[in-house]
């Protein structure tokens, strides 16, 4: 069993979570290849270079092979000349590539299980109701985060994304867009109670974290 603090009208408790329901080691491997993963699939690849065949200009010869003293010369496009075409430079390309589907469920629940076994995980209620950074400030606050949070909801919650958006090191993440990369780029993790019952249930059940969560819709980032 693990302690995670716990904030709820006001009052911050603790209560326990059976840490064995989400494994019992660290799965270093697994977790780097699942946020290499990730990582690279944000990549947008644009990188692109001209070779000499592109490149504007005519093709004639510089200067007659022999009896110049020179080194002979083809073209002014070569690579090694200023203004040239690249050699085997960078050409638009896609790094997308996908883990296994049991690969990437057993690193988001090993990512979980490593914040609980550091005390990062904490169980929040009384968001405000409406837009206001500083009421969810606050709530962040009193459990004693200033830096880097990631806020898990169990759906959508517009209200919770307005407040927190333009806090640059917080986070706001339905259940069902969680992913190990999210859970480690931050250093800790707040769960409204909703999301945490789900994601103990699931756990105990032995099925994916964010299995039965609703996916997040687009207005709620607009």
């Amino acid at each position: 069993m693990v302690e995670v603090k716990v904030y709820n009208a006001g009052a911050v408790s603790s209560r326990d979570v059976d840490l064995s329901r989400f494994g019992d080691k660290v799965l270093g491997r697994t977790l780097k290849d699942a946020v290499v993963m990730y990582e690279a699939n944000t990549r947008q690849g644009n990188a692109r270079t001209k070779t000499r065949a592109e490149i504007a200009g005519p093709n004639k010869k510089m200067w007659k092979q022999k009896h110049t003293g020179r080194a002979r010369m083809g073209s002014k496009k070569v690579g090694h000349w200023r203004g040239g075409g690249k050699a085997f430079g960078p050409k638009p390309r896609s790094y997308f590539y996908q883990m296994p589907v049991k690969a990437r469920r057993a690193a988001l629940r090993n990512a979980i299980f490593t914040k609980l076994r550091d005390g990062e995980v904490a169980v929040a209620d009384g968001w405000p109701a409406a837009p206001s950074t500083k009421a969810a400030m606050q709530v962040l606050a009193a459990l004693g985060l200033r830096d880097s949070v990631l806020v898990v909801t169990d759906g959508p919650d517009r209200n919770l994304y307005l407040s927190l958006r333009n806090v640059r090191w917080v986070d706001v993440a339905s259940l069902a867009d969680l992913n190990a990369r999210s859970v480690l780029v931050r250093r800790n993790m707040v769960f409204t109670p909703a999301a945490m019952q789900r994601v103990e249930a699931n756990a105990a059940a032995g099925k994916p974290l964010a299995e039965g969560a609703p996916r997040e819709h687009a207005e709620a980032r607009s």
